[in-house]
């Protein structure tokens, strides 16, 4: 039995080193979007409760960022909770607010932060959240508000229409107030009244989906217009750093041409 386990990992091993080797030879992408998707159902599948299943894809998320900052990854948003999530019973809110609210006090004193100089930004309507977990969203960006190496975003309570909407009634107001000209309203004025305004790199490159589902529930519409998409059929709690490599590589195999 143990040497099965140990042949087995080795050819893991084998095939992340061969992955690894293939896609630094080629261009990284600088922002990757991934929509965490599938804790319920892999927890089904193990026969285990919902809370068991997104607890072990917190855990995935906090090994994304080794495994980012080892390939060079300088930004990362992670689709962690929606809008239209926050109309699960109440019995599972409350279960993931702890969750989140234990991660994120983790997250605060986690040492890579700084290591990495990782700053961290929440986007989304915040206000829908519970004070504890804005109290500890807003520590953590005070605590990395200089630091300009990596980008973590995490998109809570988040919904692409929202964030568009929101874009309008800024644009109009300012309108209303004599500050915006209907000229003046171009692409790069709207960009800078999304969420991700403060990002040097705001547009992902990629955007991953687990879980076999095949849209983006209004991840980052805008943004990601020009994104090149890939759907995993893999549960988030069960994403390996290869399938993140994977991921990559199809993405490296792919030509960008922005509707060009």
């Amino acid at each position: 039995m143990m040497d099965s386990v140990l042949r087995a990992l080795g050819a893991y091993r084998l095939y992340e080193g061969r992955l690894k080797t293939q896609i630094e030879t080629q261009e990284i992408p600088s922002h990757i979007g991934i929509i965490l998707d599938g804790n319920r159902r892999w927890a089904a599948g193990q026969g285990l409760a919902n809370g068991i299943g997104h607890e072990e894809g917190a855990n995935r998320a906090e090994e994304l960022l080794d495994w980012c900052h080892e390939l060079g990854i300088k930004t990362v948003t992670l689709y962690v909770l929606s809008t239209e999530n926050l109309d699960r019973t109440f019995e599972e809110l409350q279960g993931l607010f702890v969750l989140i609210e234990a991660r994120l006090a983790s997250l605060l004193s986690d040492e890579r932060i700084v290591r990495y100089k990782v700053r961290v930004r929440a986007i989304g309507q915040l206000d829908l959240l519970p004070k504890s977990i804005r109290d500890l969203l807003s520590a953590i960006e005070a605590k990395t508000a200089d630091f300009v190496d990596h980008y973590l975003n995490i998109a809570v309570a988040y919904g692409g229409r929202a964030e568009i909407t929101d874009m309008v009634r800024a644009v109009a107001q300012e309108a209303r107030a004599g500050r915006l000209k209907p000229e003046d309203i171009t692409e790069d004025a709207i960009g800078r009244r999304l969420y991700t305004s403060f990002l040097p790199n705001p547009e992902p490159e990629l955007i991953i989906r687990t879980s076999g589902e095949e849209r983006m529930s209004g991840f980052l519409l805008w943004q990601g217009a020009y994104s090149e998409l890939v759907f995993m059929d893999v549960f988030w709690p069960a994403f390996r750093k290869i399938d993140l490599m994977r991921a990559i590589r199809t993405y490296q195999r792919r030509t960008r041409r922005h509707g060009k």
